[in-house]
C-alpha cells in the first residue's frame, strides 16, 4: 500500500509538473525570441533618421558602429542599389520593403527584420538586420534546466509527503493486522493502540471492543460449562452408591469402573473449561493404546447386546498429534454412534493402521449406513445431540487430518478418521 500511494503521488506530481512546466518553457522561448527581435528592431529603427537624411559616408560610419556594438549584421540598401554595412543581397523581404512596408521574416540564419525608410529624394531606402538563432535562444537552455530541476524537486517533495502520509496509514493498518493474528492465535489480551486517521482509530477501538467482548463471552462459556459439569458430580455420586450396593461383585466392579471413567471425564472437562489455554509444545499420543482401551470398554456392552467385534490394530506405538482425552472422546463418539444407530446384534469392526504419514482409524458396521449431512454439528437423524461425528471431526482436524464418511462394499457405514503426526 505504501508503494502504491507513492507511485500514485509520483504519477500525479509528474503530470502536474509537465502540464505546468512545458507551457512555461515554451513561453520562455517565445519571450526570448520576441525580446531579441524587439532589440534588433529598435537598433534598426535608430538608423532610420540617419538613413533618411544623411549622405552615404555618414550612413556607412553609423552602420559600422552599430554592427560593432550589436554584434549582428546590419545592411542598408539605398535606392540606387548601393549596399552599406554588412554585405548582403536583396531578399524578397527587402524587395517588398522598397515599396514602403516594414516587416519581419524567417530565414535559414534566423529572423530577418527589414524597415522601409521613406523621405529621401532619390527613393525608399531599406534597413535590414538579422537576429541569429543563437541570440534568440540565449538563456533559454539555462532557464529550461532550472525549470527541470524545479520539477524534480517538486516531485521529490511530493514523494516525501506521500511517504509520510503512507506511513501514518500503513503503520496503524499493520498493527491492526498483527493484533488480529494474535487474537486468532487465542492471545485474547492483545490490544491495538488507536493511531492514524479518525477512521483507523475508530476501527482500532472497535477491534479492542471486539476482543474484550470475546474474552467476556469465553469466560462466561467456560464458567457455564464448568458449572454444568460440576452439577454432574451429584448424580455420579448417586451412581457410585448404587454400584456399591449391587450384590454381584462383578457387576458392581464393572459399574464402578464406568462411573470412575465418567467422573474422570467430568473432572477433565471442568479443568479444561476453567484453565484452557492454547496448546503449547508437542502433543504425542499413542493411538494404539488409546483405541485398544476404548474398544475394550465398549466390548462389554457389545457382548451384552450380541454384537460381534472385530479389532485390527497395527503394531504400536503409533504416535498422533491429538491429546489422549480428545482421541478417547472421538473413539467413544464413533463407537457410541454404532450402538445408538444400529439394532442389537449388528457387528462392527475397528481398524488402526498407518498410511502416508498419517494414522487411519476406521470404524465400520453392518447397519443401515450414514448420510454425509450427519457430520454437521447438531445434525442427527435419531434424536441424539448430533455432536458425536463433530467431536471426531474436530479431533482429526486438530492433528492436521480429516474425517471421511463412506459405505462398506457389502452395506453399512464406514467412518475413517485420518490422524496427523505430532507437531514438530
Amino acid at each position: 500500500m505504501r508503494a502504491r500511494l507513492a507511485l500514485l503521488v509520483a504519477a500525479v506530481s509528474v503530470l502536474i509538473v509537465i502540464s505546468f512546466l512545458v507551457p512555461l518553457a515554451l513561453l520562455l522561448r517565445t519571450a526570448a525570441e520576441d525580446r531579441a527581435t524587439v532589440r534588433a528592431t529598435s537598433d534598426a529603427q535608430s538608423l532610420a533618421t540617419v538613413v533618411g537624411t544623411a549622405d552615404a559616408d555618414t550612413i556607412r560610419l553609423t552602420v559600422d558602429q552599430l554592427v560593432a556594438e550589436s554584434g549582428r549584421p546590419v545592411s542598408v540598401f539605398l535606392p540606387d542599389g548601393t549596399v552599406l554595412g554588412s554585405p548582403a543581397t536583396p531578399t524578397p523581404a527587402v524587395q517588398l520593403a522598397t515599396r514602403g512596408q516594414s516587416l519581419t521574416a524567417q530565414t535559414a540564419d534566423g529572423r530577418e527584420v527589414v524597415i522601409a525608410v521613406q523621405g529621401r529624394t532619390d527613393g525608399t531606402a531599406v534597413i535590414r538586420t538579422v537576429v541569429p538563432y543563437a541570440e534568440m535562444t540565449a538563456g533559454v537552455g539555462r532557464a529550461w534546466l532550472v525549470l527541470a530541476l524545479l520539477g524534480v524537486v517538486l516531485v521529490l517533495i511530493g514523494l516525501a509527503v506521500a511517504d509520510r502520509l503512507a506511513r501514518t496509514l500503513v503503520r496503524p493498518i499493520g498493527e491492526l493486522s498483527a493484533v488480529s493474528h494474535r487474537l486468532a492465535n487465542a492471545e485474547l489480551d492483545a490490544r491495538v493502540r488507536p493511531a492514524g486517521p479518525a477512521e483507523l482509530r475508530e476501527v482500532g477501538g472497535a477491534l479492542n471492543h471486539l476482543a474484550g467482548r470475546i474474552q467476556e463471552l469465553l469466560v462466561q462459556e467456560r464458567e457455564q460449562v464448568a458449572d454444568l459439569s460440576h452439577r454432574l458430580r451429584t448424580p455420579l455420586t448417586a451412581l457410585r452408591l448404587e454400584a456399591e450396593s449391587l450384590r454381584d461383585p462383578q457387576d458392581a466392579a464393572r459399574v464402578t469402573e464406568a462411573v470412575d471413567g465418567l467422573e474422570r471425564a467430568v473432572t477433565g472437562l471442568i479443568r479444561q473449561a476453567r484453565w484452557r489455554t492454547p496448546a503449547e509444545g508437542v502433543v504425542v499420543t499413542d493411538a494404539v493404546a488409546t483405541v485398544a482401551d476404548r474398544v475394550a470398554f465398549w466390548s462389554v456392552l457389545a457382548e451384552d447386546t450380541g454384537r460381534a467385534v472385530e479389532l485390527d490394530l497395527a503394531p504400536g506405538p503409533l504416535p498422533v498429534g491429538v491429546p489422549a482425552d480428545e482421541l478417547a472422546a472421538a473413539v467413544d463418539a464413533l463407537l457410541g454412534n454404532v450402538f445408538a444407530h444400529t439394532p442389537d446384534g449388528t457387528a462392527f469392526a475397528v481398524r488402526l493402521a498407518p498410511a502416508d504419514g498419517q494414522v487411519l482409524l476406521t470404524v465400520a458396521d453392518e447397519g443401515p449406513g450414514i448420510t454425509t449431512d450427519s457430520v454437521r454439528r447438531g445434525a442427527s437423524q435419531a434424536g441424539s445431540t448430533g455432536l458425536g461425528l463433530d467431536i471426531a471431526r474436530r479431533a482429526a482436524q486438530a492433528s492436521g487430518g480429516r474425517l471421511e464418511l463412506g459405505e462398506r462394499p457389502g452395506g453399512g457405514a464406514e467412518v475413517v478418521l485420518r490422524l496427523g503426526p505430532p507437531n514438530q
